[in-house]
């Protein structure tokens, strides 16, 4: 039997959401230093970074890998692609002189636009060269399906080294294994239909040895279903940001020390998160009253922010796939006093952490692995369609110490999410090196002043330093 790899229904949501104005991949834009990386010709050299990344392939074997899909069903699996060629995948482009970061934006938000090719492995990586400052990029982009920010952290670490000197690897030979035929994906697929019957007897057998657990677990489970299904049909209020996308995005950036992040944390409570939450929150309601929406009118409404949450063992770091739940957490961008703001974020978070939203969804999704794969796709998509959230908020703590490519010292990574159903504007963070790396991705036509909305992040912020007494980032 030819080897191959079901998709979790949670990793085939972002495949069954995509569509031209929606493509699932997610990225990043890391800006390093020329330095060591310089070829003869003063550019950089492209070809030794290929080899780099294709010496590592095989200790991240999805990159090798392409879809198929179960016939009948039509679930996806994971198979080795046998035409695999790195130049593919691993791209080369320059900027136009003189190469301003302004520039590097514009060509990440056009490279973010592009559905990636699913006949292929669902990843891409562009050098860039020609940035001001003595400066490269890499712009990297993989499709949702395949990873999650904790997934993406930890093939971050493979790549990268955290020392100027990459250790020496000898890559062993790679030898593809052969697809599987559609009659060998049908036959297996019933048998492991065949097998539910067996688990699901290993399970009452369980339960009739210990009764109460089980009437407790399945209490529990049934109450955190109801409350995940509870937070994604109740829709947040309607505002600009929530309309039906086009193909194109823009893209934006901003950086700070983590400092005073956590000096605020410390003297005004709440968590890493309930800062970022909080900046977001005011930045929204600035945001909104530019948009000619009033702060008494904002008194009345209810925006949420969707809130991935890594569920992920530490003991399966390193495994691409996704593993995580979402909370629909309440933002107060009708608050203006940055304090009060703040507590009431705090006291949302601790809510949905005492919740079983995190849990309902892992509920949901075994329930969809068990009865119709589609099931989690069909409730995400009433859920999102019923406007759950009016943006996506997502914060994955990275590596603390500096990295390096090829012994060129990593300056900054950005990390790009994707955009959801109806919703224009999403923020991810990264940390990485004692800095906090913002991400802003928008529509191109919905959100034209992201700008704005970058520079009202930055002063909420700023008001979150003053009430605590920190200085602001300069």
């Amino acid at each position: 039997m030819s080897r191959y790899q079901r998709l979790s229904v949670l990793d085939r949501t972002f495949l069954d959401f995509e569509s031209d104005a929606y493509p699932q991949h997610v990225g990043a834009t890391l800006i390093f230093e020329v330095g060591p990386l310089r070829n003869e010709a003063g550019g950089i050299d492209a070809d030794r970074i290929r080899d780099h990344i294709a010496a590592r392939l095989h200790r991240i074997p999805r990159y090798r890998q392409r879809l198929a899909w179960i016939p009948v069903e039509n679930h996806p699996v994971w198979v080795d692609d046998d035409r695999f060629n790195v130049h593919y995948h691993v791209r080369h482009a320059s900027l136009p002189k003189p190469g301003t970061e302004r520039q590097l934006k514009r060509l990440a938000a056009r490279i973010m636009s592009q559905r990636l090719d699913r006949g292929r492995p669902l990843w891409e990586l562009w050098i860039i060269e020609g940035l001001e400052g003595d400066r490269g990029a890499l712009i990297s982009k993989t499709h949702h399906c395949m990873i999650d920010g904790i997934a993406g952290v930890d093939l971050l670490t493979i790549v990268l080294s955290p020392t100027p000197e990459p250790p020496a690897s000898t890559p062993p030979r790679w030898l593809p294994e052969p697809p599987p035929s559609a009659v060998e994906l049908a036959t297996s697929e019933v048998a492991r239909r065949a097998f539910m019957p067996l688990e699901a007897a290993r399970a009452l057998v369980g339960a009739a040895l210990a009764p109460n657990e089980a009437i407790a677990k399945i209490r529990e489970q049934a109450a955190a279903l109801g409350e995940a299904l509870g937070a994604g049909l109740v829709p947040a209020s309607d505002t600009p940001l929530n309309r039906d996308l086009g193909p194109h995005r823009r893209f934006d950036w901003w950086t700070l020390d983590l400092a005073p992040v956590r000096e605020i944390k410390k003297r005004l409570g709440g968590t890493v998160n309930d800062v970022v939450l909080a900046s977001v929150a005011g930045a929204l309601g600035l945001f909104l009253e530019q948009r000619g929406i009033a702060r008494s009118r904002q008194r009345d409404m209810h925006l949420r922010a969707m809130v991935p949450v890594s569920v992920r063992p530490h003991a399966q770091r390193g495994i691409t796939g996704n593993q995580i739940a979402l909370w629909a957490a309440r933002l107060p961008v009708d608050e203006t006093d940055p304090r009060r703001r703040l507590a009431a974020v705090a006291e949302i978070t601790r809510n949905l952490k005492d919740s079983k939203q995190a849990l309902g969804a892992e509920v949901l999704a075994a329930v969809s692995e068990w009865t119709v794969p589609t099931l989690l796709s069909l409730a995400s998509r009433v859920a999102y369609r019923n406007r759950a959230a009016n943006l996506v908020v997502t914060n994955v703590p990275g590596p603390q110490i500096p990295l390096y490519l090829l012994g060129a010292r990593v300056l900054e990574t950005y990390p790009m999410l994707n955009l959801l159903t109806r919703q224009s504007l999403g923020v991810a963070l990264f940390s990485y090196a004692g800095r906090m790396h913002w991400g802003f991705m928008a529509d191109w036509d919905l959100v034209p002043d992201l700008h704005d909305f970058v520079r009202f992040v930055e002063r909420s912020f700023g008001e979150l330093c003053d009430a605590a007494e920190v200085q602001r980032p300069g």
